[in-house]
């Protein structure tokens, strides 16, 4: 998470509880995801039939991939994709999900999760799904 200054000030209305000890920041200054914010990550809505639609269209494009790069690896993908996949339906209301600035319905859609602490937040990607760039 990073301090992000905002552009404009901008009042929403918002009480903090009494209850709780609010962390103090500059005006204009917001608490946000460094990954979200720098890649220009765009949140996205999925139902749980909507998501596994969507997975499973987009595992059969990358299989298809992957027989022509890689045939041999094609079992392992499979099971590894069945049982992650199982995994992320059943914990189906954790995840936020999150697409590439481009809203690109081809691409890979980011699942983000918090570690059982609720505060450390983490992503879940195909590793599939990314091409390695060397820089």
């Amino acid at each position: 998470m990073i301090q992000v200054k905002e552009g404009a000030d901008v009042d929403i209305g918002a009480n903090a509880s009494a209850e709780e000890a609010s962390e103090e920041l500059e005006d204009g200054v917001s608490i946000v995801n460094n990954v979200v914010y720098s890649f220009r990550l765009q949140s996205t809505n999925f139902d749980k039939k909507g998501y596994t639609s969507y997975v499973k269209g987009y595992l059969k494009k990358l299989k298809e991939t992957l027989k022509i790069t890689d045939a041999e690896e094609v079992k392992k993908f499979e099971a590894e994709m069945k049982e992650e996949v199982m995994k992320i339906i059943k914990n189906f209301g954790d995840y936020e999900f999150y697409i590439g600035e481009g809203m690109d319905p081809e691409a890979t859609i980011m699942l983000l999760n918090y570690r059982e602490d609720g505060v450390t937040p983490y992503f879940t990607v195909f590793k599939r799904a990314v091409k390695t760039t060397k820089v």
